[in-house]
């Protein structure tokens, strides 16, 4: 049985002109409240439905705590995806999320994947940019053999941002998850990384 080692912390990157990635800090609760309520009518009909804390800074807070215990675990690396980059994290803004979670080591070598970006960004290859990030990292920094992601049927757009980073259609799971208050079925996507360990 393998033991799951923690993720090694990336260090922030640029991904695109002024956009960049870096891991969730634990004093980013007030901005990521901040960037749901900013999305919360684009994110609504891709998302679970959220009670009001969610919007809260405080809840963020509890969180992104989770997330980090997660993150030192082995288990999840949670990344947001920032505006401004390069100045200093005071002068960012939250613009999108991308996490992995459910790092599974021992044979399978697997994760998920979940992402999203902000609604003034869409279209100008921020998506991809991510998901292409993140697939490396789980290649190069978790030596993972496989990232697997999820998407409504009807999600055009983030199955678009998907082939374009190398996932294919592995097929459809029935009711996969509860989204905008009903259980929905999900087009399973995968990406199997070269030279996993």
């Amino acid at each position: 049985m393998s033991n799951p080692r923690p993720a090694p912390v990336a260090e922030p990157e640029e991904l695109l002109h002024g956009v960049g990635i870096r891991l969730l800090h634990g004093n980013d609760g007030h901005a990521l409240a901040e960037a749901y309520r900013r999305n919360r009518l684009h994110l609504a009909p891709w998302e679970p439905r959220r009670p009001e804390a969610f919007y809260t800074a405080r809840r963020q807070r509890e969180l992104i705590r989770t997330k980090r215990e997660q993150l030192v675990l082995g288990t999840e690396v949670p990344w947001v995806l920032v505006e401004g980059f390069g100045n200093s994290s005071a002068a960012q803004r939250i613009v999108g999320t991308i996490t992995l979670t459910g790092i599974v080591r021992g044979p399978f070598l697997s994760a998920n994947l979940g992402y999203w970006v902000d609604h003034g960004l869409l279209g100008r290859g921020v998506g991809t940019a991510a998901v292409r990030f993140a697939a490396g990292y789980a290649q190069s920094e978790l030596g993972l053999h496989r990232i697997q992601a999820a998407t409504l049927l009807h999600n055009a757009a983030s199955r678009r941002i998907l082939r374009r980073a190398g996932f294919g259609e592995i097929g459809v799971a029935p009711e996969y998850l509860k989204i905008a208050g009903t259980w929905q079925d999900h087009l399973l996507h995968q990406l199997i990384l070269p030279h996993g360990q």
